[in-house]
């Protein structure tokens, strides 16, 4: 067993020589919301690759789980992770990515019409993802992110395309994904999504 979903110790990360992260020490809690801030540039992208295990480190160790991050069906039953705009099915409307979803993780968080109407997409369900709006998008892309089952959630900056409003509806639903015992981690530049959590920089502890 694992006191911590996330572990990691003395971390660096090095890009074309360049040091990106430094001897970063982070340990998350099961059921903690903590959001990585600071400027762009500053690692917070990369530092969630290296936790889903999409990006080699130059020394240092990361564990989730208790073990190294893993591309395997174990690994990925767990975790769910919300980074660039995801490829989407051609032909597939946004309520059929959502089925699609619910139907390859088995035990669904919620319906696809809760997600529907969580997300503000019900009077565009039967719209193809790439017919939305970049806003609309982005909340399909949380709507699939929330759906589905997991332990942990990895997030880069899930405020792009939102307004002031569904960002505050965010926080609600992440602060609520926090309290059934999910673990989130997100990179992110709003302050308000930030304050749900316990900030961290790349450089070490915030607030």
């Amino acid at each position: 067993m694992y006191d911590s979903i996330i572990s990691v110790d003395a971390l660096t990360v090095e890009l074309g020589g360049n040091p990106v992260l430094r001897d970063l020490d982070l340990t998350v809690a099961p059921g903690e919301i903590v959001a990585v801030v600071g400027l762009n540039g500053s690692g917070k992208s990369t530092l969630l690759r290296c936790l889903a295990g999409l990006q080699p480190v130059t020394s240092g160790e990361v564990r989730v789980f208790g073990r190294p991050p893993a591309d395997d069906a174990a690994f990925w039953g767990r975790v769910a992770l919300l980074g660039d705009e995801p490829a989407w099915y051609p032909g597939l409307t946004a309520r059929e990515h959502l089925e699609l979803m619910g139907a390859v993780h088995a035990q669904a968080r919620m319906t696809v019409d809760t997600a529907l109407e969580l997300f503000a997409l019900e009077e565009r369900a039967d719209a193809p993802p790439l017919n939305l709006s970049t806003g609309q998008r982005q909340r399909l892309s949380l709507a699939s992110t929330l759906l589905r089952p997991s332990t942990l959630i990895l997030l880069d900056e899930p405020e792009r395309g939102l307004d002031k409003e569904f960002r505050a509806e965010l926080a609600d639903l992440l602060e609520e994904y926090a309290g059934e015992g999910g673990t989130v981690v997100m990179a992110t530049h709003d302050q308000g999504l930030a304050t749900i959590g316990r900030q961290v920089a790349p450089s070490g502890v915030v607030a």
